[in-house]
């Protein structure tokens, strides 16, 4: 959204747009905080698991 279309907005809307923005970022941190802890715990359990005999 350019600067110009921001001046038409009234100050209810801009406060409404950046709550469900706020809120979306939060779910994309949450999101990213459950797939980094997978990849951890997909990391730590390949590295319990043993090596080919040999």
């Amino acid at each position: 959204m350019r600067h110009s279309e921001l001046t038409v907005i009234g100050d209810a809307e801009l406060v409404e747009e950046l709550s469900i923005l706020t809120t979306q970022t939060a779910r994309m941190r949450a999101r990213m905080a459950d797939i980094m802890a997978e990849l951890e715990r997909r990391r730590c359990s390949r590295r319990a698991q043993p090596g080919p005999v040999r």
